[in-house]
């Protein structure tokens, strides 16, 4: 199954701002881990981008779920993009 990497950014303040939203965004990545289309996601240590890798058939897959996610729904990822990846190792 091919692979991708998607790449986001977040709001100002958005440990502030990513509260309210938060447990219904970690329930929706577990339940996507579960069913193994996400394999990781993460912040950057300073919280101002997002990096994820899912396995899955096309990438409009892993667009629709970037898409329903309350972070983005909410303004709290302000941008991404995903791209195929050739894992080599």
């Amino acid at each position: 199954m091919p692979k991708f990497v998607m790449w986001g950014s977040y709001c100002q303040d958005v440990l502030e701002k990513r509260a309210p939203y938060r447990q219904a965004h970690l329930d929706g990545l577990a339940k996507q881990k579960e069913s193994g289309v996400l394999v990781t996601i993460g912040p950057t240590t300073d919280v101002t981008k997002v990096f994820g890798i899912y396995e899955a058939e096309d990438e409009a897959i892993v667009r629709q779920l970037v898409e329903a996610d309350p972070y983005w729904q909410n303004g709290i990822w302000t941008e991404y993009s995903v791209q195929e990846w050739i894992q080599a190792f």
